[in-house]
């Protein structure tokens, strides 16, 4: 049978760059290599695509040292990545074509729908959600205001884009403090791996981290702090059929689940699977499912909660999860009967059937007359 050439995407113009070449490594090394032919593409701080066998390695130590540029050809007849000599652009240097996609693109320009938007210009399969779900999966604020449309439970929250400044306006402020209480955690609206999230228990903690969070992102989400609460995850998996994993707990030695307790510092503890009542669990798995439903993700999505006594809340959807090697998403798949590299062809196999699916609708209106031809 022939190998699939899988192009797998990494890094990216997103401040998770750095998250997505650990998530990547660890995805090239489970890939069977005798059902696949990764091709390895990545993206620069800058957007600059290469494709080259030691991509990986360029980006981890930051020297580029090829000529040539991977271009994606937007043109669905040609279903390839365009090869062009980076020194002048004009010397066309080959093409090679993909069977399916794999992006491990944390963060905005690669979770967002961005990339997923070019992949179905592209026409080639590719592994996560589409392109709406992408985008709502990226935006805290809108996913919020879905999970409540759909009466699912979310801790109370407040949003502001840049233009509001509410760190310069006392009115602003008072509203926030009165509305929501001490402590609370303020986040950038569209980033993840915790980047750019401060917890305040105070006005200058608060201004100081309103400034923190419009660094990253134009908008931003105030959340109520659910005190003590214990962090607990669910992989998600499937398309039009989803199945949940096992709940796993996260208990961070840091005060929360930050950028550091997430990559650096690895005594955090993953109790996997989460000490919680049959019924609660179930719980979960169901509020996991409804929750990525409601923001019309498919593939894969990894499912945060709150949990503080017996009240469950959907902190959020990670529509492009962690695949490092402390990863819940692939930990908690593990652990409900799915290994790693099975997982992976699951995801491939979930791309391709979907992309088939897209392929028997009809792209034509059927024509009554040729009324078009003289106008």
């Amino acid at each position: 049978m022939k190998k699939l050439r899988v192009a797998v995407l990494f890094g990216g113009r997103s401040a998770e760059h750095e998250v997505s070449l650990v998530s990547a490594a660890s995805i090239i090394n489970a890939l069977d290599p005798n059902h696949y032919e990764p091709v390895l593409i990545g993206i620069t701080h800058n957007g600059r695509w290469i494709v080259h066998e030691k991509a990986l390695q360029m980006l981890q130590q930051g020297k580029i040292e090829t000529n040539i540029s991977a271009f994606p050809a937007a043109d669905p007849t040609v279903r390839s990545i365009l090869l062009l000599d980076y020194t002048a652009a004009d010397i066309f240097a080959g093409e090679m074509e993909i069977d399916v996609i794999f992006p491990v693109l944390h963060g905005t320009y690669g979770e967002d729908g961005t990339m997923q938007g070019l992949f179905e210009l592209m026409d080639i399969p590719y592994v996560g959600a589409g392109v709406l779900g992408s985008a709502v999966g990226m935006d805290k604020v809108i996913q919020k205001q879905l999970f409540a449309f759909h009466r699912l439970p979310v801790v109370q929250f407040l949003s502001f884009t840049k233009n509001d400044e509410p760190q310069k306006a006392p009115d602003k402020l008072a509203e926030i403090e009165a509305r929501l209480g001490y402590p609370m955690f303020i986040k950038p609206a569209n980033l993840g791996s915790s980047i750019g999230v401060t917890k305040a228990i105070g006005t200058d903690e608060l201004k100081k981290a309103i400034g923190v969070a419009f660094e990253y992102d134009r908008k931003i989400i105030i959340e109520k702090s659910v005190e003590n609460a214990r962090e607990i995850e669910i992989s998600v998996l499937g398309s039009d059929e989803l199945r949940a994993s096992v709940p796993g707990e996260v208990k961070p030695t840091r005060e929360f689940y930050d950028y550091q307790a997430k990559y650096e510092d690895t005594s955090s503890l993953l109790n996997i699977p989460a000490n919680l009542p049959e019924n609660m669990k179930k719980n979960a798995q169901q509020l996991a499912i409804k929750a990525v439903k409601a923001i019309d993700c498919s593939g894969m999505a990894r499912v945060d909660f709150l949990l503080t006594g017996d009240q469950l809340y959907v902190s959020e959807v990670n529509t492009i999860p962690g695949f490092t090697k402390i990863s819940m998403y692939p930990k908690l798949w593990e652990a409900s009967g799915l290994s790693y590299s099975q997982l992976l062809d699951e995801l491939i196999r979930l791309a391709m059937e979907k992309h088939q699916q897209k392929k028997q609708l009809k792209t034509h209106a059927t024509k009554i007359t040729d009324w078009y031809k003289n106008n």
